[in-house]
């Protein structure tokens, strides 16, 4: 049975289709990458299958269950933690209060939640930071900070938005690093990244969406030579 399966999931706004009966699944432990051009409704998905938008059509399962117009509270509460390409921070909180408020849906205590808070913060490499309010840190610490709330949430699948969008190219390794022990705490991926060469380094399989609709699914060495791909990307002249 697959953690996550997605079918034919289709979600409108007006008359634009985000999503166009959209299909696949997730099985435990893969790190799968979502890839297309501006548009092209990945984030959108990410909202469906969060709860944050409801679909005209198709339905999501997680861990086999029926997760399709749950509230976003509750499908965190069943094991599914994200980011986003917005980043929301509290910022009027510190570091650490920001992770606690993830730890709290689970924590018996503040206590706990102050010790598993630390936790994820060293993970992510901020526990120097804890201290500090979410306001002072740059867009790169803010990602981190964004990863380490989403991970005190103890998910079983974690959805990352655009994890190296809008940070300094200094700053990508560590976030592809990041990524990598992420994985290492047991955590299924799925990650929405622009950057190819990101995305070919850390994904053993891409689904590539254009226009709402998925185009390719497979190994990214495949993913990438699809001629579909390649005309969303650079146009008909090069595909």
């Amino acid at each position: 049975m697959s953690l996550l399966e997605v079918s034919g999931v289709t979600k409108r706004f007006g008359g634009i289709v985000a999503n166009a009966a959209i299909s696949f699944a997730v099985a435990d432990g893969e790190l799968v990458g979502v890839i297309g051009p501006n548009g092209a409704g990945k984030s959108t998905l990410f909202d469906v299958i969060t709860g944050f938008y409801r679909p005209e059509a198709g339905r999501v399962r997680f861990q086999g269950a029926e997760i399709t117009g749950r509230r976003p509270d509750e499908i965190t509460r069943m094991g599914i933690g994200r980011t986003f390409q917005k980043l929301r921070p509290f910022t009027g909180m510190t570091v650490l209060e920001n992770v606690m408020v993830g730890a709290l849906l689970r924590a018996p205590e503040p206590a706990v939640a102050r010790e598993q808070a630390l936790h994820y913060l060293e993970l992510v490499g901020l526990a120097d930071q804890a201290r500090a309010y979410a306001r002072e840190l740059s867009t790169g610490q803010r990602k981190r900070l964004e990863m380490a709330r989403a991970m005190a949430t103890r998910p079983r699948l974690l959805l990352l938005d655009e994890v190296t969008g809008g940070v300094d190219q200094r700053s990508i390794p560590g976030l592809v690093g990041l990524i990598a022990r992420l994985r290492e705490e047991g955590v299924t991926l799925l990650v929405i990244e622009h950057n190819m060469r990101v995305i070919m380094s850390i994904a053993r399989r891409i689904i590539a969406l254009h226009l709402g609709e998925k185009i390719a699914d497979g190994p990214p060495e495949e993913v990438v030579r699809d001629r579909r791909l390649i005309e969303a990307y650079l146009g008909a002249h090069y595909a």
